[in-house]
């Protein structure tokens, strides 16, 4: 299996098909790059070359004890992407990947990059803080590690076949295959990394990071978000760039990329064909 080192000794699993220009997927916590496999096969079947990796600790990923935090996801992103020498790049990031992207592009810059997407995406900041009263109590964050810490099994059961997905929803159709997949690929991940993760993605102010980004960013939020709250992030985010266009859907959950793929995908490459 294709893997790239980090300078500090991590292997990190990644994608590569086809050719074109390449899109380069960063995925949400704690799933692996097989959250992207509809829209990795969608976008090379319309000539693009994709890319996805497995952020460290997740997925086929190295499970180290250290380094799960933004900076450090940041850096392994740009090992893959100096590995396969990517240029022209559109950086595509779910929930924490999202911030991972910003985070890639306030860090390294925008040499290797054309465009960027925040789908569902954590940025600007999710913890409530005196400069961002509208975010999510800490209290709800250490919560989600004691659940992570006390039972990770049967927390990754329940957060897909709930809010993630929005199947908690009257009337909504719940799907037993995406709930057995999310909890595939999260517990093919390391409880530590998954642990840390939520701070990195609930503490991380990407504030700066967006400031910093001129290329045009396409950022895609349900309103009906109940992982990442639509009005203290995507708005926020697509002010803050430079260039940003904000594409809001009514009523559709966190998980949209994958219950919504046919929509999402549609925009998404019509945004890119602009």
């Amino acid at each position: 299996m294709p893997y790239v080192t980090t300078t500090d000794g991590v292997e990190i699993f990644y994608k590569d098909w086809g050719s074109g220009q390449p899109i380069v997927f960063s995925h949400g916590w704690p799933l692996s790059s097989d959250d992207w496999d509809t829209q990795m096969l969608f976008f090379l079947s319309h000539g693009y070359r994709v890319v996805a990796h497995d952020r460290r600790g997740h997925g086929r990923s190295t499970q180290v004890s250290d380094g799960h935090d933004m900076d450090h996801y940041a850096d392994d992103l740009a090992a893959v992407t100096a590995h396969l020498d990517l240029h022209d790049a559109i950086h595509v990031g779910h929930s924490t990947g999202g911030g991972e992207v910003a985070h890639y592009i306030g860090r390294h810059g925008e040499d290797r990059v054309a465009r960027a997407v925040l789908i569902s995406a954590v940025p600007p900041i999710m913890v409530q803080t005196p400069a961002n009263p509208g975010g999510l109590p800490k209290e709800v964050f250490d919560g989600l590690q004691a659940q992570l810490a006390a039972n990770r099994s049967e927390f990754y059961r329940a957060l897909p076949s709930g809010p993630f997905y929005g199947f908690n929803r009257p009337g909504v159709e719940s799907s037993e295959a995406i709930i057995q997949n999310w909890w595939r690929q999260g517990m093919m991940g390391g409880a530590k990394a998954h642990y840390d993760g939520i701070v990195a993605f609930s503490q991380t102010d990407f504030t700066e990071d967006l400031r910093q980004i001129t290329v045009p960013v396409l950022v895609m939020h349900g309103d009906d978000d109940q992982i990442v709250p639509y009005a203290d992030s995507a708005p926020l985010s697509a002010e803050l760039v430079k260039d940003g266009t904000l594409k809001t859907y009514a009523g559709f959950p966190h998980g949209m990329p994958t219950t919504q793929a046919d929509t999402i995908n549609a925009d998404l490459l019509a945004w890119l064909q602009q």
